[in-house]
């Protein structure tokens, strides 16, 4: 990737409130292109329609949401060459198609597929849930083991990787297009 050129596909990973998103927000508001969100949380209680709530006031109204909680890659598919896709994120569509019981190898390499056919540039957020204790179930065991391996196949293929820890970016790949 050149300097100052949009990435194709990027990715934008860190803990829980790290500022991630805030940051996908802002590179992805620095490309001068159409901006569309496209959201994979579910509105399950109160506290999660509040931080969608939030997060999308924060955004303002520049901003077309597409709802993409379960089908991402048909999402993807949809969306027009000059528009630049925010995908937040990629850890609340894993965990959709995991409560769903879907194969997740499958759906992991069809979003793959999808996101090297976009016909504009991604972004997505993802959570780095590898940096913690070992959990104590079973099933968080498999979703830790399926997010890591998510996480290292689109960091594969982004020219742009960013973890973001309170709120500073470090680049592991790539340059940031507004250096």
């Amino acid at each position: 990737m050149t300097k100052n050129a949009v990435p194709r596909l990027a990715l934008v990973t860190g803990g829980a409130a790290s500022g991630k998103s805030r940051f996908a927000e802002a590179l992805v508001s620095g490309f001068g292109r159409p901006r569309v969100y496209v959201a994979t949380a579910q509105a399950w209680d109160d506290e999660m329609r509040a931080k969608i709530a939030r997060h999308r006031a924060q955004r303002g109204p520049d901003w077309r949401q597409v709802d993409a909680p379960d089908d991402l890659a048909g999402a993807l598919a949809l969306a027009q060459p000059e528009e630049v896709l925010l995908v937040d994120c990629l850890t609340m569509w894993l965990t959709n198609r995991m409560l769903a019981e879907a194969d997740l190898a499958a759906e992991s390499s069809a979003l793959a597929q999808a996101l090297a056919r976009a016909p504009g540039p991604v972004v997505c957020v993802t959570n780095e849930v590898g940096q913690g204790i070992v959990p104590e179930n079973a099933m968080a065991r498999a979703f830790r083991e399926v997010q890591g391996r998510l996480n290292q196949q689109v960091a594969a293929e982004a020219d742009l990787v960013v973890a973001v820890m309170s709120g500073l970016p470090l680049v592991l790949k790539g340059r940031l297009p507004h250096d």
